[in-house]
């Protein structure tokens, strides 16, 4: 099947409406959540808001990003309804009425990622669930999110980085994101005015998770970081704690968080894939 990473941008009206839409979407999570685990094929999902201009929804999924636009229309078009009364230009509402509008609007305002990494991406969410369930095991072990959107500091730089992280990412930077066993997924995604999002969901520690960014992927942001606005000093390698105090300060709060394996570590995943597939005993 394969995983894909969805991004759908929300132009937002303005200050007073950032502010506002926290506390409102947490209203509605309950509601995305349960239609999500009936979906069945949402690893993970969340929102977040950037500045006063955009609301982002992310969410890395089992399938095509078409296809799944449309049965997330289709299951959850109240929690729609009420993101619309705060975007510019939405289509017409209720989303019941008048879907198609919506799945088109949709997928006009869907960003398209650089690169895209995925931990175990042979594995569906059933599969990850199945897995779990014939072990008996749950997992106790925290996810956590980090959502960063830089600004290049010119349109050039702007243009080179998002052509060359494709590149530092691709084979090279998928083995360190493996190396570094934390690492659920990630993806770069760029934004107009010079701007690329970079998303990821990983377990437990944050400190620890900088610290093996720094040692293991650090050619990625030794490029990236001088072009960009308020970048880590670099090398990263010999600056880990100043990294790690720009990612404090750079990760926009997620909202509405969603995993369908709650508590289950990238470890933990791989080693109930391996079990499923290793081959019988020999007497």
């Amino acid at each position: 099947m394969g995983q894909s990473h969805l991004v759908i941008d929300f132009p937002i009206k303005g200050p007073a409406i950032a502010k506002a839409l926290p506390g409102e979407l947490s209203q509605l999570m309950p509601d995305l959540a349960t239609a999500q685990d009936d979906l069945g094929t949402v690893h993970f999902s969340r929102f977040m808001v950037e500045g006063d201009e955009k609301l982002l929804f992310l969410s890395d999924i089992d399938g095509e990003t078409d296809q799944h636009i449309e049965r997330l229309v289709e299951s959850t078009g109240p929690v729609f309804d009420a993101i619309f009364t705060h975007v510019d230009n939405p289509p017409p509402t209720p989303v019941a009425d008048d879907p198609e509008s919506v799945v088109k609007w949709l997928k006009r305002h869907v960003r398209e990622p650089l690169d895209t990494y995925f931990a175990y991406e042979d594995a569906s969410v059933q599969d990850i669930k199945a897995c779990a369930r014939a072990a008996g095991f749950t997992g106790n072990t925290s996810q956590g999110t980090l959502l960063t959107y830089m600004a290049f500091k010119s349109r050039a730089q702007g243009f080179a980085v998002k052509h060359l992280a494709g590149a530092l990412v691709g084979d090279k930077g998928h083995k360190a994101a493996d190396s570094i066993g934390t690492l659920h997924v990630a993806h770069w995604v760029p934004f107009e005015h010079n701007h690329l999002g970079f998303f990821t969901v990983f377990d437990d520690d944050m400190e620890k998770y900088f610290q093996d960014f720094a040692d293991k992927t650090s050619f990625t942001f030794n490029a990236l970081f001088p072009r960009v606005v308020g970048g880590a000093p670099t090398p990263v390698e010999k600056n880990a704690q100043a990294f790690y105090q720009w990612g404090l300060d750079n990760n926009y709060p997620a909202i509405g968080f969603y995993s369908a394996y709650p508590g289950l570590s990238v470890q933990d995943i791989r080693a109930l894939l391996a079990d499923r597939t290793s081959p019988p005993a020999t007497a």
